[in-house]
């Protein structure tokens, strides 16, 4: 079997390993370069986590991928993944019904060891966080982040010493192949125009701290801040910048157009961390961008066959949380193509919000 893979991000790269993997001729088509600076799977980093609220699916998903993670690690040049271990906190008592107590204490039943932490313990363990702002919550140890521009490059590599061949260039139309993969993010539309999907997009700021000793992996692990409420998540000090994102509703934006962050953005920002991290609050912006978010309507990836053209399978929907799932979603895809779909990532029709239980639905920073 011949198969056109096109799109050469996360979903695109893991797909073409995959179904070679399975026999498959693999062209991987992409626009170039690769990563691309524009598309989803790019940046300095990506968040790795199992924490999913009550999702049991998302979870052992998470669960899978994290030990792969480390097995990638393990063959690479130079680890890309960094399991510092992940924190995700909230401004008041964690309750049924929250996304930090309900991963809590899932992930306490499937027998991991999450260390629920007061606000004494926050300030204590973290010392660049203020006191009182966040409450409650817990550490996970099984998590951390990954380099997502390194990562697809090294991935990119790995396809060609399996014979994949990759080429860029545009892609206007489908072609005609035994087998066309479509992974083109928030730009799936523009091929298949019947896709549910939306692109938004999210505000991304590195800044440089003035204290830099407070802000690496051991003092300062990966976080989500009340993040279903707030939004707000960030990383370690890497490259000698902080990145600090919101991971909410966003707002709609062509993908192809420019992006601008808003003032109103970066005030929310400034708020946010004179509330939560005050040796940040000045610090000065070194890059921000908007990141845009293939969104499905339900918040689910998106991995099916297409109903009436057999030969066309579609593999996007990222909706902010795809990335750390890279090293189980080329099987996902793959399974796909043989006929074998996960029923909640099949074609569907459905709206809702079932898919990440950590994304904020209304605006940032309220």
């Amino acid at each position: 079997m011949h198969a056109t893979v096109i799109g050469a991000g996360i979903f695109g790269v893991t797909a073409a390993i995959e179904l070679a993997d399975r026999g498959v001729e693999v062209v991987l088509v992409d626009r170039g370069p690769i990563p691309h600076p524009v598309a989803e799977s790019t940046d300095i980093s990506k968040v790795v986590r199992i924490d999913y609220g009550g999702d049991e699916l998302y979870t052992e998903l998470g669960e899978r991928a994290v030990a792969i993670w480390q097995q990638w690690n393990a063959r690479w040049p130079r680890p890309l993944f960094h399991a510092t271990g992940v924190t995700f906190l909230a401004r008041s008592p964690m309750a049924p019904g929250g996304f930090e107590h309900d991963s809590y204490e899932l992930l306490r039943r499937r027998g991991h060891a999450v260390v629920r932490l007061d606000a004494d313990a926050i300030a204590a363990r973290w010392p660049a966080y203020r006191r009182g702002y966040l409450v409650d919550g817990y550490y996970n140890p099984l998590g951390g982040w990954a380099e997502s521009g390194a990562v697809v490059t090294q991935l990119v590599d790995e396809a060609r010493a399996r014979g994949v061949r990759v080429e860029l260039g545009d892609v206007d139309a489908l072609p005609d192949d035994d087998l066309v993969v479509a992974c083109t993010g928030a730009w799936a539309r523009r091929l298949v125009p019947e896709l549910p999907l939306s692109a938004t997009g999210q505000p991304v700021f590195h800044l440089a701290p003035d204290e830099p000793e407070l802000f690496d992996g051991a003092m300062f692990p990966v976080f989500g801040a009340d993040i279903a409420r707030t939004g707000y998540y960030g990383f370690p000090l890497h490259d000698g910048v902080v990145k600090i994102a919101n991971h909410g509703a966003g707002i709609a934006i062509d993908p192809d157009a420019p992006r601008e962050v808003t003032a109103a953005q970066e005030a929310s920002l400034r708020a946010f961390l004179a509330d939560a991290f005050p040796p940040l609050a000045t610090a000065r912006i070194v890059h921000r961008r908007l990141c845009v978010y293939g969104d499905t309507d339900d918040g689910d990836l998106w991995i099916a066959r297409h109903p009436a053209r057999r030969n066309l399978v579609v593999a996007t929907g990222g909706s902010g949380h795809a990335f750390k799932f890279a090293p189980v979603l080329g099987a996902l895809i793959a399974d796909a193509c043989e006929g074998r779909e996960q029923p909640r990532f099949a074609w569907r029709t459905r709206g809702g919000t079932s898919g990440d239980a950590a994304r904020q639905r209304s605006a940032a920073g309220s």
